[in-house]
This record gives structure tokens, C-alpha cells and sequence, in this order.
């Protein structure tokens, strides 16, 4: 299900954005505020095209720059914010999500790549209060610190049982390596992934 916006959140989301915008305008050299000028410029000139896609089980018709990333459309347009932008270079996996039920980095594909396809995002494991095996898993065994990671670890981790790569800690740690936990709860990670392996839930 995609969420419903809350409209103080937007309201303070908006303040935050113009706040940050004159700040920044108050300290940025002229030559800088020259070339923002042109990037606006340029943004002018990529025409929205029209995308349709499945996001966690529900049909997505919208209009996006053929530049956005699938990781900015989730989280800007569709307000999917679970997915997390870590590094945006595909080097941290904190924006794994699932395309057709394969994990991918949704900072390294953009959304127009992505017509017709299924989208898991981190929303959409869960069956309504229900949590998925894996996110209950990492509850129990205390996988994450600081959470930013989560998400794409929990959706990585996922894959790795469903791909058949979780048979042993080591292998564990080498199908989950794609993803960087800052906070250091590896150990923690592996045994919530063995516990879904071992207790045969289906993922």
C-alpha cells in the first residue's frame, strides 16, 4: 500500500526545503548561483515521460523525468521513504529493493527502466500488522543499531535465503557483503538470516 501523505509532514517538509534553500542562497559564491541557474536551465529541457509499474502490489501510473532514479521517484514522488539513500553511487545497498523478486540497488537504475516491472519496497513485506519473518527476525536477534541500513539489509537478507545463498554464516556474509552496516550489528544480521533459513519460513 503506498502511504497516505500526512499533510503537516509536507507542510514541514516544504519549511525545511525553503529554509535550507535561503540559507544556501546566503552563502554560496556568485559563480555557483550562476551555474545553478543553468542546471535549472537544463532541468527545463527533460520532458516528463509516462511510467507504469507495480509497487507492492498495487498499480503505479505516474510522470517522471527520464533522469530520476528509481530511488528518487519511491521516495520523492510515491513518498516511499523506507528506501534509504546511503552512498546514491551503489556502493552501500542501504536502497536494495526488489525488481521482479531480484535485489537491486534502486540508486543504479532509473525509474523509466522500469516500466511493467513489480517493485518490493520495504513497505510492502509486511501483510498489514504482520511482520514479515525476516523483519521479525531482525527484532528478535537485535540486527540493527541506528536502523538507517535496515531496510535494504532486511531486503537483501530476504533475497539471500530465497536465492538459496544462506547455508552457512560464511555464505551468508558473502551474498550479504553488498550491504554496509555503519553501526556494526554484522553478527547480529547473520544469525536473524540463519533463523529464517533454518526455521523454513517461506520469504
Amino acid at each position: 500500500m503506498l502511504p497516505e501523505k500526512d499533510p503537516r509532514n509536507e507542510n514541514r517538509r516544504d519549511f525545511l526545503k525553503q529554509s535550507s534553500a535561503l540559507m544556501a542562497l546566503a552563502i554560496t559564491p556568485p559563480l555557483v548561483l550562476k551555474a545553478a541557474a543553468n542546471d535549472e536551465k537544463i532541468a527545463g529541457l527533460f520532458e516528463k515521460v509516462p511510467v507504469s509499474m507495480t509497487i507492492n502490489g498495487q498499480k503505479v501510473q505516474q510522470s517522471v523525468e527520464p533522469r530520476v532514479t528509481l530511488l528518487d521517484f519511491l521516495r520523492e514522488q510515491l513518498a516511499l521513504t523506507g528506501t534509504k539513500k546511503g552512498c546514491d553511487h551503489g556502493q552501500c545497498g542501504a536502497c536494495t529493493v526488489h525488481v521482479n523478486g531480484r535485489r537491486i540497488n534502486s540508486c543504479l537504475t532509473l525509474a523509466v527502466m522500469q516500466e511493467g516491472n513489480e517493485i518490493t519496497t520495504i513497505e510492502g513485506l509486511a501483510q498489514g500488522e504482520t511482520l514479515h519473518p525476516m523483519q521479525a527476525a531482525f527484532i528478535e536477534h537485535d540486527a540493527f543499531q541506528c536502523g538507517y541500513c535496515t531496510p535494504g539489509q532486511i531486503m537483501s537478507a530476504v533475497a539471500c535465503v530465497r536465492e538459496g545463498h544462506a547455508g552457512s554464516p560464511e555464505q551468508i556474509r558473502e551474498f550479504m557483503s553488498g550491504n554496509i552496516c555503519r553501526c556494526g550489528a554484522y553478527d547480529n544480521i547473520v544469525h536473524a538470516v540463519t533463523a529464517v533459513k533454518d526455521g523454513g519460513e517461506k520469504v
